[in-house]
């Protein structure tokens, strides 16, 4: 399909992540209507809400707002009174409405220039629709012990023909650690990378980037797994086709390497239809990219001023649509005013990226693979002794793209892998912890001679994580979000004559050491059709 056709219109600005609630579950149609009218459930997804102690709480309000341009939201921030300053969990809740009509919007909060929220917006039906969004954000409570400036942003246009006023609501809930609660353990400081220099405690025995990275704003690289090099026709172009990484550098060193996650916003693949009520995995919640760069402590650790870049390869030269903001997480030895040691090892493979285009008369094809390893490794002399940090990242690529000329074929089977391991060793065994992720796309639009779009498509979101102890397993986990979707509608004809219709289905199954949670939800033009708990 041309990209115009394919463009969700997010609102050009890049910029949450968080777990999806619904707003109450209403009933689920035994019938669902024959197809859609000018209302919908309101969005939820089948991801578990944040677990919470039963300790005294205390709430704070971040935001209260209503986005209709790109004036951002100002306020302050006061730590609440009652609950201590070493809390066992802090969690974040956005509320959210909208009515009328409306494209799906990007946002971002910050507190005190920390970015604690990156979220999207969900497309609302004439009579509105309400949302919220969770997330623990107990890894900030460094930010939050002081009065904070806050910032919050849902870029918005509305006119005559773009109605939707996005009216939101943030609240912070602060658990208090008291009886058998302990506070949580959590970074001594949390440093945003407003710009490249930074300079860090002289004391870090952990240091942790958080990159909220997206591929946004309405061009082509929001939909960079569907772009082709030249000759291919086809109207998103880049020279390294659909292989892009999320790579962090530390004083121009390569320190850190991630596939980005491929997400779907709620107007994406031309067919708001799909994702009316059940979002895309991540959509309300973009979850930063990790990177353990402990390896470069000691480098950061001489009190100096150090260039820590984020960039994304593959990009075309000059083209813009990628947001990164970047949190450094920084843990501190506190028996030690300065922590010294050195990088001793520093492995990387030559990126590999291929592209095979394919043209035929009936349908053209490209193939494209990826594949970097990169391994970092570096030792701390602590108050408790030498400590030495292995890092190894692998990333890999795999998709076949095919669509015919015109793009009324448009089809995608991806996948991405990203595999690290941390391995720590001082005194005592050995701790080691791998990560697999992988992230599946499979989707077919096709518009037909009567105009008719339908588009199917499945997504995964799926991880393993192993803890061990020298070689004895202590614990473990294995998630599978996998979303499925087939819907269609009638293009160039006013709204009440697109006569859509559209099935979507999302499971989420997390279980592990720590227990089991398994959700799965069905939806029919609209309606909630199923929302069954297994664990």
């Amino acid at each position: 399909m041309r990209r115009r056709r394919i463009m969700s219109m997010l609102g050009g600005l890049t910029l949450a992540a968080g777990l999806v609630l619904g707003a109450g579950p209403a009933a689920g149609a035994d019938t669902p209507p024959a197809e859609f009218g000018t209302d919908w459930h309101d969005p939820l997804t089948a991801a578990p809400p944040v677990t919470t102690p039963h300790t005294r709480s205390c709430h704070v309000t971040l935001a209260e707002a209503q986005f209709r341009d790109f004036t951002p939201y100002k306020g302050s921030y006061t730590p609440p009174r009652g609950c201590g300053d070493r809390w066992s969990k802090v969690v974040l809740r956005l509320d959210g409405k909208v009515k009328g009509r409306q494209y799906d919007r990007l946002g971002y909060l910050h507190v005190g220039g920390t970015e604690v929220l990156r979220t999207s917006t969900p497309e609302p039906s004439v009579d509105g629709i309400a949302w919220n969004v969770e997330k623990d954000v107990t890894r900030y409570s460094a930010t939050f012990r002081s009065a904070q400036p806050v910032e919050m942003l849902i870029g918005n246009t509305v006119n005559d023909t773009y109605t939707g006023v996005i009216d939101v609501k943030v609240t912070l809930t602060f658990y208090a650690a008291e009886g058998r609660t302990p506070p949580a353990a959590t970074p001594d400081t949390v440093l945003p990378l407003d710009t490249p220099r930074v300079t860090t405690p002289r004391n870090a025995e952990r240091v942790v980037a958080e990159v909220y990275a997206t591929g946004s704003g309405g061009g082509c690289e929001e939909f960079w797994y569907l772009a082709v090099p030249e000759p291919a026709p086809y109207s998103c172009k880049a020279p390294a086709g659909p292989n892009r990484e999320v790579q962090v550098r530390v004083d121009g060193q390569l320190a850190g390497i991630a596939a980005p996650f491929p997400t779907v916003w709620t107007g994406g693949w031309s067919n708001p239809f799909l994702w009316y009520v059940l979002p895309a995995p991540r959509a309300f919640d973009v979850k930063p990219v990790e990177y353990d760069l402990t390896p470069y402590a000691a480098l950061l650790n001489d009190g100096r001023p150090h260039q820590v870049e984020v960039s994304v390869a593959g990009v075309p030269a000059g083209q813009d649509g990628w947001s990164t903001p970047t949190n450094l997480l920084i843990w501190q030895d506190a028996g030690r005013q300065v922590v010294t040691g050195a990088l001793s090892r520093h492995e990387e493979t030559a990126p590999v990226n291929s592209t095979n285009y394919k043209p035929s008369s009936a349908e053209l094809r490209l193939d494209a693979t990826g594949e970097h390893r990169l391994t970092t490794a570096g030792y701390l002399d602590t108050s408790h002794g030498r400590v030495t940090t292995t890092v190894t990242r692998s990333v890999t690529s795999d998709s076949t793209h095919r669509w015919t000329e015109g793009e009324n074929l448009d089809a995608l089977k991806a996948s991405w892998h990203d595999d690290q391991s941390v391995t720590t060793s001082g005194r005592g065994p050995a701790v080691t912890v791998r990560d697999n992720r992988t992230y599946t796309m499979d989707g077919t639009t096709t518009i037909g001679a009567d105009g008719r779009l339908r588009t199917a498509i499945t997504l995964g979101d799926r991880a393993d994580s192993l803890t061990l102890r020298g070689a004895r397993p202590t614990a473990f986990s294995h998630l599978d979000d996998t979303y499925r979707g087939d819907a269609s509608w009638t293009m160039n004809v006013p709204r009440e004559q697109r006569h859509a219709t559209g099935t979507s289905a999302e499971r989420y199954r997390l279980y592990g050491s720590d227990g089991c949670y398994d959700r799965s939800l069905k939806t029919a033009q609209g309606a909630l059709t199923e929302d069954v708990r297994y664990c």
